[in-house]
Parts: structure tokens; sequence; C-alpha cells
């Protein structure tokens, strides 16, 4: 589990405004759980399947045809085009099976609670005709209530009227609102989203694991180039450690978060999460740009790109040293220790050292060298450092291709240090590049 920092809290009410969400929530980039929030949502009572919501659900919009996402892997829902694919569908005839599920099943193995029992509404005959045995392969994901982009999109508009709209997010710039509902225990796929959200469960039970950005290594994510790039390439139901060994620590960077019908969790942008739901669950999401986007200048993006590669890579170097430096150098290269070396060799084996810089040094040792160079550099006089690097240099016939090798050798450790950052972050794999000619 990651420290305090990054610890998941709770609280018993909505954040009253906008300023209280952005400096006590928004301010800390980490998820929130927001307990019983939505009993005041008409949704909350009209929706309810135990109580007659299906009904009213059926009278309201049954007459829409809604994208289904129908999966070829349930009840594991992946991200991936090849795993689902989106379909129009009935909403009455979803409703259907969500009836037949309730007068027929009897979970006794919900992800989160007991059943609350039974309802007694039934699908009637011809609609159960159309429903098929693999129904429970339908989930209706990502259902538009309100998509401020394509407002054509909005099939189920109606239900609106049945939310809410908290007050911390009356300024804020909506993307979409959203209904979730399956009629079967489902499992989506590890994914992270571009955008805040505020994931509400109106009926049934959720359980969510939830990941930081910082341990998407773990989670190996899929390409950045991809159709898929936001969701883990790493199979939930039985990983691959041979193929994604850093997966086995995943958990140990997590935390899960339970949500009953009425709680609300607020999901900050990039954080991955994979979601367990009960039988017959429905939720609603809002998605909503993060202050950080939304003031973030597009001119801006490619300085930003190279800083924040630049500081992943730097963690990167530091990591790799952490293994492999000691095998490299000394520990201890002052610059009387290294000076006296220096002059030994050019008095014996001035031959040996050339040899040694030229063709055996590698690219990580070619790093600590260097690095060790600036620490001495900080602690000496610049006269003292010209001395140093005179004598050090005279040893080889052609000091230029000395600097060189060093100087590529640490090159080379950075490329490596970033193409393991590629790797990790994004999901990119880097051939070595070929050799520049000046």
């Amino acid at each position: 589990m990651e420290g305090p920092a990054l610890e998941i809290h709770g609280f018993e009410e909505l954040p009253s405004s906008s300023e209280d969400f952005s400096s006590n929530i928004e301010s800390r980039n980490v998820p929130a759980v927001f307990h019983g929030c939505l009993k005041g949502w008409k949704a909350f009572s009209k929706w309810n399947p135990s109580n007659g919501g299906l009904d009213y659900l059926q009278e309201r919009v049954g007459s829409s045809i809604v994208e289904a996402m129908l999966s070829r892997s349930a009840p594991v829902f992946y991200g991936d085009l090849r795993s689902h694919e989106r379909v129009p569908f009935p909403f009455s005839t979803f409703i259907s099976s969500c009836k037949r599920r309730l007068r027929s099943t009897v979970d006794t193995h919900s992800v989160c609670t007991e059943p609350e029992g039974c309802g007694t509404v039934v699908a009637n005959s011809d609609e159960a005709c159309l429903i098929s045995k693999d129904a429970h392969q339908v989930y209706l994901a990502q259902v538009p209530i309100s998509n401020i982009k394509n407002k054509e999109r909005s099939s189920l508009e109606i239900l609106q009227d049945d939310i809410i709209m908290p007050a911390f997010l009356e300024r804020s710039p909506l993307a979409s609102i959203n209904l979730w509902m399956n009629n079967a225990r489902s499992r989506s796929s590890t994914h992270y989203d571009p955008h805040h959200n505020l994931l509400c469960v109106v009926a049934g039970c959720k359980q969510v694991v939830l990941w930081p950005p910082s341990a998407s290594s773990f989670l190996y994510p899929m390409p950045i180039y991809g159709e898929a790039s936001n969701h883990s390439s790493v199979d939930i139901e039985s990983p691959d450690f041979s193929m994604h060994s850093r997966a086995k620590n995943s958990m140990n960077h997590s935390q899960k978060v339970i949500l009953q019908a009425g709680d609300a969790l607020y999901i900050p942008e990039g954080w991955f999460h994979q979601v367990d739901s009960d039988d017959l669950t429905i939720a609603v999401n809002i998605w909503w740009q993060s202050n950080m986007m939304a003031n973030m200048s597009e001119h801006m993006d490619a300085y930003y790109l190279r800083r924040i590669i630049r500081r992943l890579v730097d963690k990167e170097m530091d990591r790799i040293k952490c293994f492999n430096g000691a095998l490299f150098i000394p520990g201890r290269l002052d610059r009387k220790y290294m000076g006296n070396q220096v002059m030994k060799k050019q008095h014996n084996f001035p031959r040996t050292l050339e040899a040694l810089i030229l063709h055996m040094l590698t690219p990580v040792g070619a790093e600590v060298l260097t690095q060790k160079f600036d620490e001495m550099d900080q602690q000496t006089t610049k006269e003292e450092q010209n001395g140093f690097y005179r004598l050090f240099y005279s040893v080889f016939d052609d000091q230029f291709a000395a600097m060189d090798a060093i100087l590529n050798g640490k090159e080379l450790f950075a490329f490596q240090a970033f193409k393991n950052v590629l790797e990790k972050y994004l999901g990119v794999n880097l051939d070595r590049p070929q050799s520049s000619v000046r």
C-alpha cells in the first residue's frame, strides 16, 4: 500500500462548494469516498430493483435503443476492442433480462454483501424469448445520460431529472454523465480515465481497487499509441508473471474501497482502478475536466512532456545505479585518491587504464564515474579541477577518444533508462537507435 500521503479518506457528505473541493480534495490528487451522499436523489428510491425500480426505468426509457457492451470474456469486460464490441440493444430487452434475473436467481456469492431478496417483477414471455442464454455477456457500460460534446448521443437524457448535480461541480467543465448497469456479476479490466470521475452507486454494490499513477509500471499500461492506451495489459483473471513480472507486486501499491448503494467515489484523473460489481448493480458516473488540464495551454505540451519524461528518466537512472553502481566504481572517489591512482597507472600501466576506459567501461560505469567527477567538482576549486583532469586524460593517446567513450557510455545508460520509462509508463518498446552521423 502507498504511504499516508496517498491514503484514501472517507467523508459523510459531499464538498459544499467548488472552492471546498478544490482546496481540500482535488489538490491532494487522491481518491475520496462519500458515504450515503446520494440518498436524496430520486434515482436512489425510484431505480431500486427490489422496490419496482425496473418497472419505473422501463416506463421512462424502455423504448430507447442504447449502445451496449457485448463481451467475449464475460464476466470480465476488457477495454480493448478485441475483447468486446458495441452493439445497439433495446433498453426494454435489457430490463427484461434484469427482471428474469431477479425472479430466478438468489446470489449467495455477491462481491460485497448478501442479496436484499428477490423482486416480484417478471419478464413477459415475448421479451424473454429475445434474451439469449448469454445475456450476462451484455453490460450497459457508459450509456450517456448527458454528453456535452454530442447531445444526440444522450439516449437516456430523461433520467437526468432523477439525479442531483453535486454543488461542487456547478462550475466544472463537465464531459458526460453516464449510466452503468449490469444484470449479472461483472468485472472491469484495470484502467484509468482522462477525466476526474465521480462514481455514484444507486443500487447494488461495487468493489473498487485503486492504484496511483506512480504505480503504473506495475500494471503494464497498453502502448500510448494503441486504441486502449488507458488500460492495463495484465490479465486480471490469470496474469502471466513470466511476461509481466512486476505485476506480482502491484497489490502492494493498491487500496480497496467497497461502495454500497448511496455511496460515491471520487477518482482523480490518471488513477488506475478495477471494479467488481454485484448482480444487478446500477451506477451513474460524472466525468469532468480537472483544473490542471483545463488550465494547461496546448502550446506548452511539448515542454511539459520533456520535463516529465526527464524527471522519470532521472528516477530510473537512480534506480538502476542502486542495483549496479557499486559493481563498477569504488564508493570513495575523492580528488587525492583518484589523482594518486592515475599517477600510479601513468607511471606503471598507462595502457591498462586506457583499455579499461575505452573498451571495458560499461554504460552504468560511465554514469557512475561521471557522477563521481561531478561530486568531486563540488568540493574542489576550479584550479584543482583543471589539474586533475589534465592528469587524468594525459594517460590517453587520444584524449578526445577517451572523453567520447565516457560520454557515449553515459548516453547509452540514459537511453536504457529512457527505454525503461517508455515501457513502464507508456507501454512503448524502442529499438536501439542508429548512431548519428555528424
